[in-house]
């Protein structure tokens, strides 16, 4: 009976395995995992304290350039709602997305906007541009997607989703008329923005600023000496005031045009930091996607008027 007795014991460890896998979720809590620090801020605020949310790409990150490693795999395996972008933003992991989708509900959060209000951009190869958080109009349309998910994984948190999804929409709402206000301080003729890739477009159609990356839509697509020849030009042309650095990019890429410009006779300062596909840090004040969208404003705004 005492060996049965031990046998029985060992048997509830060994099956209670998943648990300890499963102790960064609170009991109770479902597991949200999310591929970008916006998405995992989306769904902190809507979820509040009925969800547990992971992301699994911080700070720094570049999701064009993501490939997911054995604990992401883990990560994903336990969640009970996934969700990420869409519009191949993080297009290394498209393949597990479809698998995972067989056995949970897997969500981009982009399915819910209006295939005309996405922008195309002809050298993206047919495919939408994924920045959809830099218009904050459109990124507040994600917001109905993510309560709808949430609810039909969690139907007894269906009003409690609504709420806080509610509150949140205002939240976006202000901000949305915020940025345009600041945006609007900048004398039209400096309100041109060139950073190391193209990701802002949804911000410059959205608020009324030309917009000018050194590389694609995509951090994927290289840069050569033509495309820093001609960022050269019209930078000089124009007498830009300053271009800027993005946190996820390398420095280099616009260190290169900086230079270019100097050769010529034109000393175009470097601005600061933006944030385009992925948060702060902690204390960085944009560790949330509010955060990020004004500390990218203001440092815009600072260095153009």
């Amino acid at each position: 009976m005492k060996n049965w007795m031990l046998f029985l014991a060992a048997l509830l460890v060994a099956c209670g395995g998943d648990d300890g896998e499963r102790q960064a979720v609170p009991s109770g809590r479902l597991s949200v995992v999310c591929t970008t620090g916006m998405i995992a801020d989306l769904a902190h605020n809507i979820g509040g304290e009925r969800v547990a949310v992971v992301g699994l790409m911080g700070p720094g990150v570049d999701p064009h350039y993501y490939k997911a490693s054995q604990g992401d795999l883990d990560k994903l395996g336990r969640a009970d709602l996934i969700l990420y972008n869409g519009l191949h933003l993080e297009g290394k992991m498209q393949e597990i997305f479809q698998k995972m989708a067989r056995k949970k509900k897997v969500v981009p959060v982009a399915q819910g906007i209006p295939p005309e209000a996405l922008r195309r951009p002809p050298e993206f190869e047919g495919n939408f541009d994924p920045h959809i958080w830099f218009d904050v109009s459109l990124w507040k349309q994600t917001i109905a997607t993510v309560v709808e998910s949430l609810g039909e994984v969690d139907p007894d948190g269906v009003d409690h989703y609504r709420q806080k999804g509610a509150i949140y929409q205002q939240e976006l709402e202000k901000l949305h008329l915020w940025v345009q206000t600041q945006v609007d301080k900048i004398p039209s003729e400096q309100r041109i923005l060139v950073t190391a890739h193209d990701a802002f477009g949804y911000f410059g159609r959205a608020y009324g600023i030309e917009v000018l990356g050194l590389q694609g839509i995509s951090t994927v697509a290289e840069y050569g000496v033509n495309d820093v020849n001609r960022m050269v030009d019209l930078i000089v042309s124009r007498k830009v005031k300053a271009i800027f650095v993005e946190s996820s990019v390398p420095q280099r890429s616009i260190e290169a045009v900086q230079e270019g410009c100097r050769a010529r006779g034109l000393e175009v300062e470097i601005g600061g930091t933006l944030y385009s596909d992925a948060m702060g840090g902690p204390e960085s004040g944009a560790d949330t996607y509010i955060g990020m969208v004004q500390s990218n404003v203001n440092t815009i705004a600072a260095a153009l008027r």
